[in-house]
């Protein structure tokens, strides 16, 4: 759709589901093509206050040095891809209320408007799918908004207000197993709820039952990895490739390793990196015998030897890459990718580890 400061916002086609849903629901009301336009353009100016309480929370995590990927609405709401949330159980509280405080405005600036041309309503007057109270409808939807994402079911809002107020006496890890045990009951509630009311909480429910599963588990190996850096998983012996070689070459090399990307090196600099991602990209983009500084990443990751694990565990997953350069005094010292720190996390919890060939 578009970008502000530096985040983009993406529409993800399943969206679409919501604005024919309401155009069924017009029809299967007797009503006719402007009443059920009038509906949908209701839908979209509420998913636009969405993607404001999204930019609530990415803007405040900014302000913390916390970058955002992007803004992506679906059709139960949307997500701000954060690339990690703050350690400090007060910076996560306030990114976490940042997005229902951007409702809670937008509610309060139409009930001023409202109030002002003597249009406020009761409540009984609402009314959402008739399209009609245009103004009225959108700052109740505020309201609600706000209220229903501060619903303490992780990791909603709310849930991450639980283990934020839970972390001040509290371990993050023991902070984040009660928010998501508390989310995940709740996310069965919504989903038999779903059901008999709105089977919209059906998807709900599972997004957040899963979502609370996915966060306990990204927690769980957060915490394994306490006392470690670099250093304790780097990797000296890796595949280097030139910028000119060819796709082709990085398949052949990628079918004879187990490494997860190679490192694109040009007279001994580091240009970039390049993942099975990139490649399979280019490969279907430019064909095999196109160079891979074509579509190598040219904004690689560069830690230092001493750089804690538990940050550039944060750091790959929040850029979705699988290795980072470790780099001092502006020499290439080795790697670290993502299967050498889920090896050493195995390792840490005792569990037996994969054999690779």
């Amino acid at each position: 759709m578009g970008s502000y400061s530096g985040i983009k916002v993406f529409i993800h086609w399943t969206f679409w589901i919501i604005i024919g849903w309401i155009f069924m629901m017009h029809f299967q009301m007797g009503h006719g093509w402007a009443e059920g336009l009038a509906g949908a353009l209701f839908i979209l100016a509420l998913f636009g206050c969405v993607v404001l309480h999204e930019f609530g929370h990415a803007l405040m995590a900014k302000k913390y040095g916390i970058p955002t990927r992007d803004i992506t609405l679906y059709p139960i709401g949307g997500v701000a891809s954060l690339n990690r949330m703050p350690e400090k159980p007060s910076q996560e509280l306030a990114v976490a209320l940042a997005g229902p405080a951007v409702n809670v405005v937008i509610a309060g600036i139409l009930y001023i408007f409202l109030l002002s041309n003597d249009q406020l309503l009761p409540i009984s007057e609402i009314d959402h799918v008739a399209g009609e109270n245009f103004w009225f409808n959108l700052m109740t939807a505020n309201v609600i908004l706000a209220v229903f994402n501060l619903i303490p079911a992780f990791p909603m809002d709310g849930g991450r207000v639980l283990r934020a107020v839970l972390a001040f006496n509290l371990d993050k890890l023991r902070a984040t197993t009660i928010a998501v045990q508390v989310g995940q009951l709740l996310a069965i509630v919504f989903v038999f709820l779903g059901f008999f009311t709105n089977f919209w909480l059906v998807f709900i429910g599972l997004f957040i039952f899963l979502g609370a599963g996915a966060e306990a588990v990204h927690e769980s190996a957060k915490s394994a990895l306490v006392g470690y850096t670099a250093s304790d998983v780097l990797v000296q012996q890796y595949t280097r490739l030139s910028p000119l070689e060819t796709f082709e070459k990085a398949v052949q090399m990628l079918r004879n390793t187990q490494e997860q990307g190679f490192v694109v090196v040009e007279n001994d600099q580091a240009k970039g990196v390049l993942t099975r991602k990139e490649l399979i990209k280019g490969l279907s983009e430019y064909g095999n015998t196109s160079p891979v500084y074509k579509v190598m990443r040219k904004d690689p990751i560069i830690i230092a030897l001493d750089m804690p694990l538990q940050e550039v565990y944060q750091n790959l997953a929040g850029n979705n890459l699988s290795l980072a350069l470790v780099v001092e005094d502006g020499q290439l010292l080795g790697i670290v990718d993502i299967k050498g720190i889920n090896e050493l996390i195995a390792v840490k919890k005792g569990l037996k580890l994969p054999k690779f060939s």
